[in-house]
């Protein structure tokens, strides 16, 4: 299974992008997809999860400027980024817990840059 991030970029504050992430390879079906991110000298951090296409979670940075959705059928996630700020700055990841044959498997995105500034 792979997962493949892209939507990044640089951005000045107040601006918007949006993130995806494509799951793909031997995938029953995922459980939860989400977005994570980590700025320099920083540990990675929740930023937002879906479970099962329809039920989200934000951290509280982000609550009321970003919205995670899902497609089911395309197993892929997206995070639409809005009012951006400096400090969202940071490579974001996504990450899904696939099911195959029963079994829950954790994967992880290559990461995509994004940089508020202007």
């Amino acid at each position: 299974v792979q997962l493949q991030a892209s939507g990044g970029g640089l951005v000045q504050p107040g601006g918007s992008l949006r993130l995806s992430c494509v799951a793909s390879g031997r995938i029953d079906s995922i459980g939860v997809m989400g977005w994570y991110r980590q700025a320099p000298e920083k540990q990675r951090e929740l930023v937002a999860t879906i479970i099962s296409g329809s039920s989200t979670n934000y951290a509280d940075s982000v609550k009321g400027r970003f919205t995670i959705s899902g497609d089911n059928a395309k197993n892929t996630v997206y995070l639409q980024m809005n009012s951006l700020k400096p400090e969202d700055t940071a490579v974001y990841y996504c990450n899904a817990a696939v099911i195959v044959r029963n079994r829950q498997y954790i994967y992880w995105g290559q990461g995509t840059q994004v940089t508020v500034s202007s």
